[in-house]
């Protein structure tokens, strides 16, 4: 499945098109290596996601096209969630 729709199905990022913007402009990267919104994920892969001043990473646990809100969170295991410091 491609990056982009992952997001948006597991609901980690809310739309396809802001997902796309994210990965294309390099805050995402999948088993460390930068990705691009096409990538294709597995089961297992990690995925780190820059919000400004958050890093969430997370591992893939199952695929699905389509999912309800209260099944979203079973498709990933948040493994960190690290708030970044801004150098002033």
């Amino acid at each position: 499945m491609r990056l982009d729709k992952y997001l948006k199905v597991s609901r980690i990022i809310k739309r396809r098109p802001v997902a796309k913007e994210v990965a294309d402009k390099g805050r995402i990267k999948v088993n460390g290596i930068l990705a691009k919104s096409s990538t294709d994920l597995k089961i297992n892969d990690q995925i780190e996601v820059r919000f400004g001043n958050k890093l969430l990473t997370v591992r893939v646990l199952e695929m699905k096209d389509s999912t309800k809100k209260e099944d979203a969170a079973k498709m990933y295991e948040i493994i960190s969630e690290t708030r970044i410091e801004e150098n002033a």
